[in-house]
């Protein structure tokens, strides 16, 4: 499913309040001697995406074609969030855009300033006229609501209707204690605190889940009823109530995590998945998002690298692995072969591999290329579990799978520092020379050879 995901690029249009998230961080020493504060240096500034535009993060990042409308104002947060979504926004003279700033010590957020008006906007109507005009050319559309001032009732109201009469499955991000102007959207997404207040419940504990989580579906006409349990998971009825269970992981910042959880629901929706499995989808993201600190994006490749088990995690894409490299300042070390069934002088060449640089990548040729490079008797052993074996060993970062004869598209892409081959290359063509800084051949031990290894295998059955 996740690879059939990854391929997709559906058009979501989402509205909402959209702030800039700004991240001080600083060093903590000492305490003051004016006051019993912390004195904070202030070591880098870091302007993120927030609210509805965090949303709008993770959809792009998932690689869906994402369309913003809003209304923000006209100073410098509103460029920034101008230069960094694809949109229209409405520019109400006198307000100000959603700031958060947000003091970090030791990774820890120890203070927050906000900026923001949160009066309603007086731009109702040309809000409303610019989603019409837009709304048949996308597949879904996101409400994200910070009770900043831009989803009021009136634009909830008319947002909802008109996506009913387009069919277009509208999803909502909901705050407050009044979830009406709401009603007749196909989900809501309220976290257990949000969906207490506006249930006027003293619990959702035992059958109160259920009875809860039907009255939300029955009071506001929804399609499906959601209530998103953090460590519990995803709480979601159709006709009888199931829960996606949280994918357990260590917590450092639960901040994002809501966006992550509707923009995933949004994408599988656009794509006709099954609103159960985009649960359980959307709560493998939650699991990528609080497992760092601050408002992030999550993407497909992360959240299939929660299914691997910690070796299979080395076993990685070009793409993933260009992505990867792009934000290591490391000496990378490339190697490649078809490793078929892996001995001991495998290893011994490896090791010594490693020890020239900073990162080992193993170019695996694909069982297609083994094939036509050894015979359709070969591999003994599938690519992927031939990379799972070369994934074992601790001198081994990634390996990458290719399916042409040499790995020269490979090394193209990756820029490697150093290419590795064996000895017997000595005075040969080594394919990707020209494109590396160094070529290292390194002998093989003596003795050993999978070819051999095969034939005495086979004599031993006769």
């Amino acid at each position: 499913m996740l690879e059939f995901l990854s391929q997709q690029k559906p058009k979501i249009l989402i509205i909402g309040d959209f702030m800039v998230d700004n991240y001080t961080w600083c060093d903590c020493s000492r305490i003051s001697p004016e006051a019993p504060v912390l004195v904070a240096k202030t070591s880098r500034q870091d302007q993120r995406l927030g609210g509805a535009a965090n949303v709008y993060a993770n959809l792009k990042s998932l690689g869906a074609d994402v369309f913003a409308l809003g209304v923000i104002g006209d100073d410098k947060n509103s460029e920034f969030l101008k230069a960094n979504l694809k949109g229209e926004f409405l520019i109400q003279n006198g307000r100000k855009t959603p700031f958060k700033n947000r003091i970090m010590a030791h990774n820890q957020q120890v203070l927050r300033l906000d900026e923001e008006d949160t009066s309603d906007i007086i731009l109702e109507e040309e809000l409303i006229a610019l989603f019409c005009k837009y709304i048949k050319d996308f597949q879904v559309v996101v409400l994200s609501d910070y009770a900043k001032g831009v989803l009021t009732p009136k634009v909830c109201k008319a947002l909802i209707q008109k996506a009913n009469e387009f069919n277009i499955p509208i999803l909502i991000d909901p705050k407050g204690s009044d979830f009406s102007k709401y009603s007749g959207a196909t989900l809501l997404t309220p976290n257990k605190k949000e969906a207490l207040e506006a249930l006027k419940f003293e619990n959702l504990d035992g059958e109160n889940l259920e009875k809860g989580i039907k009255k939300l579906k029955d009071d506001f006409n929804l399609e499906y009823s959601m209530i998103t349990l953090s460590e519990a998971g995803i709480a979601v009825y159709d006709q009888k109530l199931h829960i996606a269970p949280a994918k357990a992981l260590e917590v450092y910042d639960v901040t994002g995590a809501g966006d992550s959880v509707i923009a995933v629901l949004a994408f599988c929706l656009a794509n006709k998945v099954d609103i159960f499995k985009a649960c359980e989808i959307a709560n493998e993201a939650a699991a990528v998002v609080v497992s760092k600190v601050g408002s992030v994006s999550v993407s497909f490749d992360e959240i299939k690298s929660l299914k691997r088990s910690d070796f299979e995690k080395k076993i990685v894409s070009q793409n993933e692995l260009m992505k990867i490299l792009s934000d290591k300042n490391k000496k990378v070390v490339f190697t490649n072969g078809c490793f078929d069934i892996v001995h001991f002088g495998h290893i011994q060449y490896l090791q010594k591999a490693k020890k020239l640089g900073d990162v080992l990548i193993v170019g695996l040729n694909s069982d297609e290329s083994v094939r036509r490079l050894k015979g359709n008797e070969r591999p003994i052993n599938s690519e992927f579990q031939r990379a799972c074996m070369l994934a074992a060993f601790y001198f081994v970062d990634y390996i990458v799978i290719f399916d042409e004869d040499t790995p020269l598209k490979l090394i193209t892409a990756l820029k490697p520092d150093i290419l590795v081959k064996g000895a017997d290359y000595e005075g040969k063509e080594v394919v990707g020379a020209d494109l590396v800084s160094k070529v290292e051949l390194i002998k093989f031990e003596e003795g050993f050879s999978t070819s051999k290894i095969i034939e005495k295998i086979r004599k031993q059955n006769d």
